[in-house]
Formats: structure tokens, sequence, C-alpha cells
């Protein structure tokens, strides 16, 4: 247990020493820790003049002095200064010259004490030594344990390169969330389209718009209408919306599952085809197969969404009658043509990607050698080339995916399915703005964390990122 607590105790102290000398975390880690830096600032107040740095500058410095060092740097400097006068052919003042020298002469001393204090492993006395220090303490670690948790916990998670990041990466995504919702609501605020005309309809009297418009705060100024959207939005009480008055919460929860599914399986039906494909591509190019898959992949991304829809709905839905027009939540049929459509261009984008990334991967001078060692095709492609090349392919993964998520409306429309998309959309014309800024928020949302998935699989496949996660 003691070995423990001394273990934790320097990994504070090293983490601590690092943190503070950034302004923003050393302001955070007082903040989290505040009841135990009153308490150790009081503490260092008192025994301030206990600490031997003052001492032993003011010894060091006497020393220098009675050996009349800085009499022979005063005669240096004296002589610089006149050839340097003499040189530009400027005048001397005899005064001036006096107190440039003497000036010289303690900016050196003092470098100089500060040297040979250093060398002693003196440390100046500051708080933020002073605290350092006391994080060396097992007895202080344990007493402070629960009224400094927070600021613990903030030490333990930077101590880890890998949970640092992770760390990092959610609080930078809360900022994006914030700043895609004040974005989205602005945006809704300045639209010139009129929730209550467009609900209540051209004939409503003035005090049927004011009603409505108080009983939604629509009346209330925009800070105060801002702040009600996002207080709204981190606790998950939207409200009900202007149109059916709905709540907006439970629809966005009925809905968003079916978008989700819908573009999860067909980012999974897309990489299970468009990997492989490029890879082939790559390693045979321009030969027939490849020429093929990329004229495939060329169509694919050409077809429009909606016109694939409705060729497929004809074809396969209503002449030879192998799934289903519209989506049926009781029928897994209903969603193979969705996912195909939406997957097509997903397909197509990956595919072109993994083969150009494949193709500057395989002429790089590793794989050359790699070959020239005897090892066979399959293990230089399998173990060197993929892993290697499969950083850009991530990237425009992570890339599609939120497209998709945000974009999926026009096929949800075609196939008749209530997911978020369409739902956004038929909000989007009153507009009805606690409606779409929840649905528009909550897709932020998971493409912020598809992208935090995606910068930790960076840290998988690439040594590199690993490496420079370490050395931060």
């Amino acid at each position: 247990m003691t070995n423990e607590v001394h273990t934790k105790a320097t990994l504070f102290n090293n983490t601590y020493r690092k943190l503070s000398h950034g302004r923003i975390y050393a302001i955070l880690l007082i903040l989290l820790g505040l009841p135990v830096h009153i308490v150790a600032y009081l503490m260092y107040k008192i025994g301030k003049n206990q600490n031997s740095y003052d001492e032993t500058y003011q010894r060091i410095k006497q020393e220098i002095v009675s050996k009349r060092t800085h009499l022979k740097w005063k005669q240096e400097f004296l002589e610089q200064e006149k050839k340097k006068a003499s040189f530009f052919k400027e005048s001397v003042i005899d005064s001036e010259l006096e107190k440039k020298v003497n000036s010289l002469v303690e900016n050196r001393l003092n470098k100089a004490v500060e040297e040979e204090v250093r060398l002693l492993g003196i440390e100046k006395a500051t708080y933020r030594t002073y605290f350092t220090e006391l994080l060396n303490s097992q007895k202080f670690l344990v007493i402070s344990a629960i009224p400094g948790i927070l600021m613990y916990a903030l030490l333990l998670l930077y101590s880890n390169p890998f949970i640092r990041f992770i760390f990092e990466r959610v609080i930078q995504t809360l900022f994006v969330i914030l700043g895609v919702a004040t974005l989205v609501f602005t945006i809704l605020y300045i639209s010139p389209l009129d929730p209550a005309r467009n609900l209540l309809g051209i004939e409503a009297t003035p005090e049927q718009v004011a009603n409505f418009n108080r009983i939604y705060g629509l009346d209330q100024p925009y800070l105060v209408q801002l702040w009600n959207a996002l207080t709204g939005l981190f606790t998950f009480d939207l409200g009900t919306s202007f149109a059916g008055k709905e709540n907006i919460i439970a629809s966005i929860a009925n809905k968003f599952p079916v978008t989700l599914q819908i573009t999860i399986l067909s980012l999974i039906m897309a990489i299970v085809i468009a990997i492989p494909v490029g890879i082939i591509s790559a390693i045979r190019p321009n030969s027939f197969l490849d020429y093929s898959f990329m004229i495939i992949a060329l169509i694919g991304l050409s077809i429009p969404s909606f016109w694939q829809g409705l060729i497929f709905i004809l074809t396969f839905s209503l002449e030879l009658k192998w799934f289903p027009a519209t989506y049926n939540p009781g029928n897994w049929l209903s969603l193979v043509l969705p996912i195909v459509v939406l997957g097509t261009s997903l397909t197509a984008s990956i595919a072109r990607m993994t083969r150009s990334s494949m193709l500057e991967v395989i002429n790089e001078d590793y794989i050359i050698t790699a070959k020239a060692k005897g090892l066979n095709e399959r293990k230089v492609i399998s173990k060197h080339a993929i892993r290697n090349a499969m950083i850009p392919i991530i990237t425009v993964i992570g890339l599609l995916f939120g497209g998709m998520l945000g974009g999926s409306s026009v096929t949800e429309k075609v196939f008749n399915i209530s997911g978020i998309g369409s739902y956004i959309v038929d909000k989007q014309f009153i507009p009805d703005i606690p409606a779409i800024l929840g649905g528009v928020v909550y897709i932020a949302i998971t493409i912020s964390i598809v992208n935090l998935i995606i910068d930790i699989l960076y840290a998988f496949f690439d040594p590199r990122i690993r490496s420079k996660m370490k050395e931060s």
C-alpha cells in the first residue's frame, strides 16, 4: 500500500509539473483543487521564510563579490563599450557609460549566481514549486484526497497519453456541439420565416400571433432564447414542437435509430465491398479488373440517389417483387433497397480512395525492400501496405459517414422512412426551431463520436502517432 501511494505521488508530481507550465491548465488545476490550494497556499506563506534559496543566493553572491570577479567583468565591459563607441565614432559620456557598464555587470553577476544555485539543486521559492514538492508527500496525498479528488482525477487522466488524447477529444467535441447549436439557432432566429404565421395561417389576428410567440418564448431577446435552447439540449429537455405539440426528445429517440441503423449497415456494406475492390485495383493497375472496377465506381458516384431509389423501386419492387417498395419496421427486407442506395456512392468513394492510397504505399521504398528480401506479395500487402494505407481511408470513411447521416433525407423520402433526416426536412419550412435544433445537434453528437473513434483508430494503425502522443 505504501509503495502504491509513493508511486501515485511521483506520478502526480511529474504530471502537475508539466501541466502547470500551461496557463489554462494551471488555472484549471487550481479551480478543481481549490480547497487543497487554499490550505497549501497558507502553508506556503507561513513557511516561505524558511526556504533556503534566498540565503544560498546571497551567500554565493557575496563569495563572487569577495573574489573581486565582478571587477574583472566591469573592466571587460568598459573596454568593449569604449571600442564600440570608437568604431561607430560616437561621443562617450562618462556617467552614462558607468551606468550601462554597472547594469551589464549586475546582470552577469545575477546569472552567475542563479547558475551556481541551480547546480546545487535549490529552486526559487514559488508556490508552484512548493505545491509540486507537497505532491511528493504520501501524507499530503492521503489528507487531500477527498477535497482534491477532481484535481487528482485530471492529473490521473493526463498521466496516460492515450486517456489524455481521448479526454482532449471529448472536450473538443463539447465545444463543437456548442458551436453547432449556436450557429443553427442563429440561422433559424434570423430566418425570414415566421413560425406563428405559417402554423396559424394568414388570417390569424395579431393577438393570436403574439400569444403563440409568448407561449413558445419567441418574444424574448435573442440571448435568452439561445440560453434556453442550449440548456434544453444539454438537459435533454427541448419541450414540445410548434407543429403537433409532440415531445421533441421522444420524437428524435423514435426516429434517429432508424437513420442510424440504415447508415451503419450502408457503411458496413461499403467497407466490405470497397476495400477489397480498391486493393485489387491497386495491385493490378491498368488491368481489365482495375478499369472495370473504377468505371463501376465512377458510375456509382454519378448516379443521383433519388433517381437510383426510384429505379430500384420500379425494378425490384414493382416488376420483380423481390423487396417492399416502402419501409416497414416489421420487415427486414424493406431495409435492403435503402441500404444499397445510400451505400452506393459511399462504396464508390471508398474504393477509389483505397486504390489511390494503396498505389502510393506500394511504391514506397520499404515495400520494395520487403519484396527484395523475399517476402511473398500476400504478406507484403497484408502486413505492410494495407496498414499504412488505412489512414486516408479511415479519414474518408469518417467524413462520408457524417454526410450520410445528415444527408439521408432524400433516401428516406423516396422509401417513406420516418427517420431523422426527413423529420428535419419537414420541420425546416415552419421553421420548428426546437425540433430542428434537436435533430441537427444530436446528429452532430453522433458524428463527433464517430470522429473520436476515427482519431483512436489513427493511433491504432500508425505507430508514429502513438509515439507523438507519448512525447507530448
